[in-house]
């Protein structure tokens, strides 16, 4: 027997290539099915703008997450020491040492931290001084490798560490002072007398000023040396904390423990999760908020293949009863239009992929270019904290996308699908 002969009688496979070159024919509309040709062009725009849109939104989001995550954990650091063994500059130094041998931290900062006011010849205003030695701010590379004007050259020589600053580039813009000029600092509690605390006044040189990337660091710190830094506040061997930083900051609750038992029992730790568990939280809640609404975009865009499809099946109710009359099973009628509605739903998904994934990844020229011809600028980094609008391609969150598009395509043809299925072919061809 031929083969040929041998696939006489055979059913033919689910989703076969007949089946397929149908659905595929009844998707090219004809001229006079223009109505249904320009549904189905809408259904196709619809979901590749919202698979677009949804990739590029969760992908700025994460961006803005991981550049504050980058830029606070880097100028802060990730553990934080306090407690009664601060008071004791031995016992400090033992601490630090401990600290610094446990596997995964890469820095143990002693810092003082305190409010001050500044005086310039341009403006007087408030900022935040912090303290720390010349080698652990050289080694703090989100300031020391970001210097916009000036060296650290002079920074830590002289008693008490001299009279050096480095000096945020944008509070030293808002000051009116450059490096090599004096800046008048003001202590609220630096003197002390037998009625208690005294504001202290003393100028210092600007050595250099920095750029963080975040206005907030940028337009409010000043860096002092340690050891001036005790001296004009008045906590002469002692430090508000000690920063730890890690090579792997999400691993600081795993490690918080351990670092507990080098610092000694009279250490208070706390991660920098428990610093800003609002805000962290905060910028959790919002992120899965907004993929749950930006997901109801792709749900509804997806509908619209229900009107296509409904229209196509309409249309072609005369070819369904043929089909139907010639053998072909309601299985058969079924999964043709089925694959006719999810080709729709696929191609969206994947035009708005690559739109997606292309915005996400060329966000900086494009950001350049919308500034460039509306004059605006796009991301004000005074509101934002963050000087550019940053974005991060997460490919499990992609797949996510991509995946939920498809399911959602599959869904909405599914109904006009089963009710060409169930088409009555004598009801069908009664009046042809």
């Amino acid at each position: 027997m031929s083969q040929p002969q041998a696939g006489l009688g055979t059913r033919a496979p689910a989703f076969g290539l007949w089946e397929r070159m149908l659905a595929g024919r009844y998707l090219r509309a004809k001229r006079s099915e223009g109505g249904v040709g320009l549904i189905t062009v809408i259904s196709f725009a619809g979901v590749t703008l919202a698979v677009a849109i949804l990739i590029i939104v969760m992908s700025v989001m994460n961006g803005f997450r991981a550049e504050l995550l980058n830029k606070i954990l880097g100028f802060n650091g990730h553990i934080f020491v306090t407690g009664g063994v601060l008071d004791d500059a031995r016992m400090r130094d033992a601490a630090v040492q401990r600290i610094l041998k446990v596997p995964g931290v890469i820095q143990a900062v002693p810092v003082i931290e305190a409010q001050a006011i500044a005086v310039g010849p341009g403006q007087i205003t408030g900022a935040i001084v912090r303290g720390l030695s010349p080698a652990d701010l050289k080694a703090t590379r989100i300031v020391a490798g970001n210097l916009t004007k000036g060296d650290l050259r002079g920074f830590g020589q002289g008693d008490y560490g001299g009279d050096v600053i480095v000096v945020g580039a944008r509070l030293a813009d808002q000051l009116g002072v450059k490096p090599g000029d004096t800046l008048t600092l003001i202590s609220p509690s630096g003197g002390s007398t037998a009625f208690g605390g005294t504001p202290l006044q003393k100028d210092y040189v600007v050595g250099a000023t920095f750029t963080a990337g975040m206005s907030q660091y940028d337009q409010a710190y000043i860096f002092m040396p340690l050891d001036q830094a005790q001296l004009f506040f008045g906590r002469e061997g002692t430090v508000d904390a000690i920063e730890v930083r890690l090579t792997d900051p999400d691993r600081a609750g795993l490690l918080k423990a351990t670092i507990t038992r080098a610092a000694g029992p009279a250490a208070i730790v706390a991660d920098w999760t428990q610093r800003d568990t609002s805000y962290w939280g905060a910028l959790k809640v919002e992120r899965n908020v907004m993929r749950l609404i930006l997901m109801m975009l792709v749900v509804i865009a997806a509908m619209n293949i229900i009107s296509g499809l409904v229209m196509l099946v309409k249309n072609k109710g005369r070819d369904i009863a043929i089909l139907r009359t010639i053998g072909a099973g309601q299985g058969a009628i079924l999964r043709i239009f089925f694959m006719a509605g999810a080709a729709i739903g696929a191609a969206g998904t994947l035009a708005g992929l690559a739109v997606g994934v292309l915005v996400s990844v060329y966000i900086d020229p494009l950001q350049s270019f919308v500034e460039w011809a509306t004059g605006q600028q796009v991301f004000a980094s005074d509101v934002y904290f963050l000087s550019r609008l940053p974005a991060k391609v997460d490919w499990i969150e992609v797949a996510i996308i991509v995946a939920f598009s498809l399911a959602m395509s599959m869904v909405w043809t599914l109904p006009p699908a089963w009710r060409a299925s169930r088409l009555d072919p004598v009801e069908a061809l009664r009046y042809e």
